[in-house]
C-alpha cells in the first residue's frame, strides 16, 4: 500500500518567495486601481468647477444627424446610442471581411513567393514592397479619390453584362429577392459548412494515418453549395432578383457599396494583404527542406505537399505575428473618419461637437477598440493552441 504524503501546506511568512510575490501583486493591483480613482475623481471635479456637464445620460437622448450609410435601421430621432451602434457595426464590417480578403490575399502572395515562375515571384515581391511603404492613410485617399474622381457619373456607369454597375456613386450589384428559398438556402449552406469542417478534419486524419490524398477543397466547396442548393430547392426555387437600373442620381433596386466604404476596404485589404505575405513567407521558409523532400518522397505533389504538410507546420511561426496584422487592421480603420465614411470614429466625433462630452466619447472610442482588440486576441490564441503541433 502507498505511503500518503501529508497535505503540502502553504507557507504564509515572508520567507516564501510565492507569498511576497502574491503580496507584491495585491500592492501593484492596488496602486494602480488607486491611481485610476484619482484621475477619474479629479477630472470630475475640474468638469464641475468650470460647469462641464459629464456622464452618459446623452445616450438617451435624440441625436438629431443622419448616418449616410449603415447597416442598421437608423433614423435622425433615434436616441445617441443607437448612432454608436451604427458606427460599431460599421466598423465590424469593414473590419471583418478586410481581415478575410486580406487574408486570403496576404496567403496567396506568400505562397507566390516560393513559385518557380520568375514572373510571379516577381510580381508578388513587388506588390510586397508597394502595399507595405505606401502609408495607409494615402492609400485610403488614394482609392476615394479614385471612385470620386476618375470613375465615370452615375448616368454612364461602367456595366458588366447589365447586372453589375461601377460609377462615382459606388458599386452596384444584383441581390436576390429575400424570401423562405433563400432563407432557406443560408440555413443549408451553414449545415453543410459544419459537414464541410468535419469532412475536413476526417480527412487530415485520414491522411496523417494512411498518407491517402483526398479533396479538401472541391469537396468541402461541393458540400456547403450542395446544402444551399438542397434548401433553396425546399423553399420553391424562388428565382426573382432585383436588380439595379441607373438613375439620374441613384441606382433603383439591387444593393450598392458606397465608394467610402470601397476606398478602406481595399486600402486596408491591400495594405495589410503585404505584411501578411511576408508572414507567410517567413513562416513557410521556416519548415526544413527535408520535409519538402520527405512530402515528395510519398508520392505528393507540391500544391499537396504545401496545403498537407509545410502550411500545418508553418502555423506556428504565421498565427502570432498575424494576429497583430488583424488588430492593426481594426485599428486602421478609424483612418475612415479622413474619407467620410460613419463608423464608430466618426459618430464619435459628431457626437462629441453636438453634446461636448469629449471625454465620454473618447471612452466610448477607447471601450470598444479595446474589446474588439482582446477578442480578436482571444480568438487568435484559442486557434493557436489548436493549430499546435502536439507530439505523440
Amino acid at each position: 500500500m502507498a505511503e500518503r504524503r501529508p497535505p503540502k501546506r502553504r507557507d504564509w511568512s515572508w520567507r516564501s518567495q510565492a507569498f511576497r510575490g502574491l503580496v507584491y501583486q495585491v500592492v501593484a493591483i492596488s496602486l494602480v486601481a488607486l491611481g485610476l480613482w484619482y484621475l477619474a475623481h479629479n477630472t470630475l471635479a475640474n468638469m464641475e468647477a468650470r460647469g462641464i456637464q459629464s456622464g452618459f445620460g446623452f445616450l438617451a437622448q435624440p441625436a438629431g444627424f443622419d448616418i449616410g450609410e449603415t447597416v442598421l435601421n437608423y433614423d435622425a430621432l433615434d436616441p445617441y446610442w443607437r448612432a454608436f451602434v451604427a458606427g460599431l457595426l460599421n466598423t465590424l464590417r469593414v473590419a471583418i471581411i478586410g481581415i478575410v480578403l486580406a487574408t486570403l490575399l496576404g496567403t496567396a502572395l506568400g505562397i507566390g513567393r516560393f513559385s518557380h515562375n520568375a514572373l510571379i515571384r516577381g510580381i508578388c515581391y513587388g506588390y510586397v514592397e508597394l502595399f507595405r511603404n505606401i502609408p495607409v492613410l494615402l492609400q485610403l485617399l488614394m482609392w476615394y479619390l479614385t471612385f470620386t474622381e476618375i470613375l465615370p457619373p452615375i448616368a454612364e456607369p461602367i456595366s458588366v453584362g447589365g447586372l453589375f454597375f461601377l460609377s462615382k456613386n459606388g458599386f452596384a450589384f444584383p441581390t436576390p429577392v429575400w424570401g423562405l428559398g433563400q432563407g432557406l438556402a443560408a440555413i443549408g449552406a451553414l449545415i453543410g459548412l459544419v459537414i464541410a469542417i468535419v469532412y475536413r478534419r476526417w480527412v487530415f486524419r485520414q491522411f496523417e494515418l494512411t498518407g491517402q490524398v483526398r479533396s479538401m477543397i472541391v469537396v468541402p466547396i461541393a458540400i456547403v453549395f450542395g446544402g444551399a442548393f438542397a434548401g433553396w430547392l425546399l423553399g420553391g426555387a424562388p428565382t426573382a432578383w432585383s436588380v439595379p437600373e441607373p438613375g439620374i442620381f441613384t441606382m433603383d433596386g439591387g444593393a450598392a457599396a458606397t465608394p467610402e466604404f470601397l476606398a478602406v476596404l481595399l486600402g486596408l485589404t491591400f495594405y495589410t494583404s503585404a505584411f501578411i505575405a511576408e508572414v507567410v513567407r517567413a513562416g513557410i521558409a521556416s519548415v526544413s527542406h527535408g520535409q519538402v523532400e520527405a512530402a515528395s518522397s510519398i508520392g505528393l505533389k507540391k500544391n499537396q505537399a504545401m496545403r498537407l504538410v509545410i502550411l500545418p507546420q508553418a502555423l506556428r511561426v504565421i498565427i502570432p505575428p498575424i494576429t497583430s496584422q488583424y488588430l492593426n487592421l481594426t485599428k486602421n480603420s478609424s483612418l475612415a473618419v479622413a474619407i467620410g465614411y460613419p463608423d464608430i470614429v466618426s459618430i464619435a466625433n459628431t457626437a462629441l461637437n453636438q453634446t461636448g462630452r469629449a471625454v465620454e466619447c473618447i471612452a466610448i472610442i477607447m471601450l470598444v477598440y479595446l474589446t474588439l482588440s482582446l477578442a480578436t486576441s482571444a480568438f487568435m490564441n484559442w486557434y493557436n493552441a489548436r493549430a499546435a503541433i502536439k507530439e505523440r
